[in-house]
């Protein structure tokens, strides 16, 4: 999400800013480099010039026995040293105005109906447009336009559940027409943009957590089959996950006939040669449900490749998107995507984790 994703590369480049230098030496070793990453976490004074500056000043390096170290700038005044007018040590450092620029910036891409243009941004922050376009993209690992892209989907994605009509989230979401929402809403959604708006409405979906072998489980199950299987270490963060993927269905704890089920899913888990016989109500894009049911088809003790599997469903060349699809699954152990590798028989990412991957084949293999 952008505004997880901006807040968490502002606290990073902040935390980098400060980075610690808990003695004199390593505060030397920082001035000697002339470490602006140390900028703001302490300063240093030369007794022969009484002067203070910051870690990263451009001038001549002092001789180690005139440097004395402060905290704060307060304390380096208060024992007669003046400020360097090089590295003027009473502003914020480089990385910290850096991220003060692209954090102005993002506010603005958030707060406009439109995207300013590159230049508009650029001239807001007294930067040239090359510049601006570097530094928010090293600070943020976006263009400016990507950002502003990612935003618009991530505002789509919370507004589609709530608006009467697809048209009306569109537009409320910052895109300019519908065609182009709808030239990349299932890149966006993974699903038809009606699809996802709708997803679980009408729908009573019973589900329950139990301890397993592995953790925790949660099982789900709508009136056409089991809609979830999820895997973890909490069973709060496993119901939440349930909540996101079905914001549009009543969620009811299940009673004690429920409970049959919940067993017949531990089953599977604690062992997964089992073949899955439980009536299943699978939800996803067409692509989504024809490498899920290339999955289904794999036996169990037995793995194959992304590439593998993308040649099987006729699509050799999309193996990136059948990891996705691996990723988007939801009916852990049911859809065994566990029984995917890498290409050199490394094991992937495991949306469970890749802990519990391996033990699921280590299971299988066992069996």
């Amino acid at each position: 999400m952008p505004r997880r994703q901006q807040r968490d590369i502002l606290l990073f480049m902040k935390r980098r800013c400060l980075a610690s230098h808990p003695n004199d030496e390593g505060r030397w070793q920082a001035v000697r480099k002339k470490d602006r990453h140390a900028d703001g976490r302490f300063f240093f004074a030369v007794r022969t010039t009484g002067i203070y500056c910051r870690p990263s000043c451009p001038a001549r390096t002092p001789h180690r026995e005139n440097v004395v170290f402060f905290d704060t700038v307060t304390a380096a005044e208060e024992a007669g040293f003046r400020a360097c007018k090089r590295c003027h040590p009473k502003g914020a450092g480089q990385d910290v105005r850096r991220v003060e620029v692209v954090e102005r910036a993002c506010r603005e891409i958030q707060e406009s109906d439109t995207l300013p243009s590159l230049a508009v941004l650029a001239k807001a922050a007294n930067l040239s447009p090359h510049h601006f376009h570097r530094i928010f993209k090293e600070v943020t690992g976006l263009t400016p336009k990507a950002y502003a892209s990612a935003l618009r989907s991530d505002r789509m994605r919370g507004l589609l559940p709530q608006r009467v009509t697809v048209t009306d989230a569109i537009y409320e979401a910052g895109f300019q027409s519908s065609g182009r929402f709808y030239a990349v809403s299932e890149k966006v959604l993974g699903m038809k943009p009606e699809e996802y708006r709708c997803r679980g409405i009408g729908k009573v979906i019973r589900f329950a957590v139990a301890p397993c072998s592995l953790g925790y489980y949660l099982a789900a199950a709508s009136g056409k089959g089991l809609c979830a299987i999820l895997m973890g270490d909490d069973p709060q963060d496993l119901i939440g996950d349930l909540r996101k993927r079905f914001s549009a269905a009543k969620l009811v704890e299940g009673d004690k006939d429920f409970r049959k089920l919940l067993r017949q899913v531990a089953a599977l888990i604690d062992g997964p040669t089992t073949e899955c016989r439980l009536p299943l109500d699978i939800s996803g894009t067409v692509f989504q449900s024809r490498v899920w049911e290339a999955l289904r088809q794999i036996p169990a003790g037995t793995t194959l490749t992304y590439s593998d599997i993308a040649k099987s469903i006729g699509a050799p060349k999309a193996i990136r998107a059948v990891a996705g699809a691996c990723a988007a699954n939801a009916l852990a152990v049911a859809i065994p995507c566990h029984r995917v590798k890498r290409r050199d028989g490394s094991l992937s990412g495991y949306r469970w984790g890749v802990e519990r991957k391996r033990a699921l084949l280590k299971k299988e293999a066992e069996a």
